[in-house]
């Protein structure tokens, strides 16, 4: 038994306050993909890849914001939709800031290659006290491909919190993309996570970072066994990768190497896991925890 992706993650810099000519230079990479790797079934970009703000390191004007944000569907999105129905491509294109009534969402959608927008996720975590623009979203979201298997959505800061991830893989998700912005130096750290998020959950993990006048980049696609397949660099890049999902079924079933089954381990143990129980704020780590904001001097 099989089940292929072929699997194209492109880190790229976008064009800075400009969704449209980001939008283009996507599409230009796209084509590029498709030619050259015509088994490549799904294309993924890194966050916010039309919503520019996060990547130069300031907050960025009324205007720029505005520029920046979308209705999905909408204008911006329509475009990727007809972008993934003329490849016959699945596009799951980073993320945008999503505006819905007075709120703006860090939001990723999976496009079919139909040209159909078949999920949407809000980022649970916004990275607070930074992302204040971004209101948290409250539902995981995971979505399937026809004959292939189920995929989960997570955005960025999202891996710093393990529950996640987990909650996506407990609701079937063999595959967890996750398109990030990171320019900062705990990039090294977000590494170790996306091969930590593999082994624990026995998932394939892809993590798509961005690039830019910081830097960032290292992206990478992590085997369920916790084989890295590739890591990128820090430039502009694509790379393309076959999977088969029989491999997660296959490690989910005889241990990670043959050795380890975790999933059929929590399923029959029965335990039940206080701070999910009782609530995390009920912790007793958060006694002597101040608020949540920007250090100061």
């Amino acid at each position: 038994m099989s089940r292929p992706l072929g699997l194209a993650a492109v880190q790229m810099a976008v064009e800075p306050w400009d969704p449209k000519a980001t939008a283009k230079k996507m599409s230009v990479v796209a084509h590029q993909i498709a030619y050259a790797f015509p088994w490549v079934d799904m294309i993924v970009y890194p966050e916010l890849t039309l919503s520019a703000a996060a990547q130069f390191g300031r907050p960025p004007t009324p205007r720029e914001m505005s520029a920046c944000r979308a209705d999905i569907p909408g204008a911006l999105t329509d475009d990727l939709c007809q972008l993934a129905k003329r490849l016959g491509r699945w596009l799951v294109p980073g993320s945008l800031y999503e505006t819905d009534g007075d709120a703006v969402y860090n939001t990723a959608v999976a496009i079919s290659p139909d040209g159909e927008i078949v999920a949407r996720y809000r980022k649970i975590f916004p990275w607070y006290p930074y992302e204040t623009e971004s209101t948290p979203g409250n539902e995981y979201t995971v979505f399937d491909v026809p004959n292939v298997g189920r995929f989960g959505l997570s955005i960025c800061y999202d891996m710093w919190f393990p529950e996640t991830v987990r909650t996506l893989a407990w609701m079937g998700a063999e595959v967890i993309l996750h398109p990030t912005l990171t320019t900062t130096q705990d990039r090294e750290l977000e590494t170790v996570l996306s091969r930590a998020h593999a082994i624990t959950n026995q998932v394939f993990f892809l993590d798509v970072n961005a690039v830019g006048s910081w830097g960032g980049g290292r992206s990478s696609l992590v085997h369920p066994d916790g084989h890295v397949l590739h890591h990128a660099g820090e430039g502009e890049a694509f790379f393309v990768q076959h999977i088969d999902l029989d491999d997660v079924k296959r490690t989910r079933e005889v241990g990670t190497l043959g050795v380890t089954q975790t999933w059929k381990q929590l399923r029959d143990h029965g335990m039940r896991f206080p701070p999910y129980q009782a609530g995390y704020e009920q912790g007793a780590v958060f006694d002597e925890l101040g608020e949540l904001k920007i250090p100061s001097r």
